[in-house]
Order: C-alpha cells, then structure tokens, then sequence
C-alpha cells in the first residue's frame, strides 16, 4: 500500500515485518527515527516476541546482534557515521562466524569536526570486513532492501549493511510502497 512516510519510519515498519527478535539500539542521528520507531512497535508487544536493548554504545549494540544471532535469534540494529567505526571489532566478530546479522547504516560523514552531511566513507572504510554491502538510491529501495538482507544473511551465513543516505533520504517524506506482512511472511522463512 502507498503511503506518505518518512524514509527513516518506512525502513522500521519493514524491519519490523520482518519479525526481528532481537534489536540492540543505540541512537545516534541521522538513524535515531528507526530506533525509535522499532521502540515504539516493540513496546505494546506489536512486535513479538522480540527483546529490544538499549545498549550504551554502537560496540554494545554489535556485540548483543552477535550474541544474539549466535544463539539462534533474527538479529538487527542500526547506526551512522561514527558508530560502524566504533563497533569495528564486533564487525568482524559478525562475519568471521557468519552471523546473519542486519544493519541498517544511515550513511554520515565521519567526522573531526563533527560533521552532519551526507557521505559514505562510514560504511566504504569498512567494505573488507566481511559485511555484505548494500545501498539504497531512495527510500522505497531502503525499504525493498531489508527483507533482501535478511534473506541474503541468512541464505548466505553473512551478515549484511543496508546503506542509505543520512538526512537526504532518513528524514525525506515520499509516498512509499511499504510491503505488508503476508508478502515478507510469504519471502522470509521464519
């Protein structure tokens, strides 16, 4: 069904029909708005059953994904700019196993000084750390992507980025055709 959305709360309805059951969540703009939106899903049990952790860091929040989909569980988080260099050594604990990992990465510059333009050397300076990369020309591809990576993770063993571009797409409203729950259900295995 068409909507008037935004790109950032479109990406966390379809992350959301994916039926994640365990997203660690640390905000950190420009991706704040998915977390807080899976928060908000998760909180009156809409979302279930799946555990939602506010973790201190972007390190934390790799490291509860890795634990998590260690164990077995859908795993998801999302993070920007500074937050994949952050969490750099989690990355690999994802990929060296082949953990089935989802992130989405609202693509920031990284900055000294802080910076809040859009940019790609966030997730670029991280393309050998075993992390299928994928990036989103708008926010209907940002949403289409997700139910992609979290096939492509599980079928492959890897975990996979779903890149889009902080601000320019995170915060832009366009009529957007988020999938329903029967077609991820129908594409997805559980």
């Amino acid at each position: 069904m068409l909507k008037q959305t935004e790109g950032s709360r479109a990406v966390a309805e379809t992350v959301a029909y994916c039926r994640p059951e365990v997203i660690a969540a640390y905000p950190i703009s420009p991706q704040t708005h998915i977390v807080e939106e899976l928060s908000r899903l998760v909180k009156p049990g809409a979302l279930g059953p799946c555990e939602y952790v506010n973790v201190e860091s972007e390190f934390a929040a790799m490291s509860m994904c890795v634990g998590a989909s260690a164990a077995g569980a859908r795993a998801c988080t999302a993070t920007a700019s500074q937050g994949p260099l952050y969490m750099v050594q989690a990355l690999y604990n994802a990929s060296g196993p082949g953990l089935p990992i989802v992130m989405t990465v609202a693509n920031r510059a990284i900055g000294a000084p802080i910076s809040i333009w859009n940019d790609h050397s966030d997730t670029l300076s991280r393309r050998d750390s075993g992390w299928i990369q994928l990036y989103a020309r708008d926010n209907q591809e940002a949403a289409d992507l997700h139910p992609q990576a979290f096939r492509l993770a599980e079928e492959l063993s890897l975990p996979v980025m779903v890149c889009m571009d902080g601000f320019v797409l995170t915060h832009a409203w366009e009529r957007i055709e988020v999938p329903e729950q029967a077609q991820i259900d129908a594409f997805l295995p559980p």
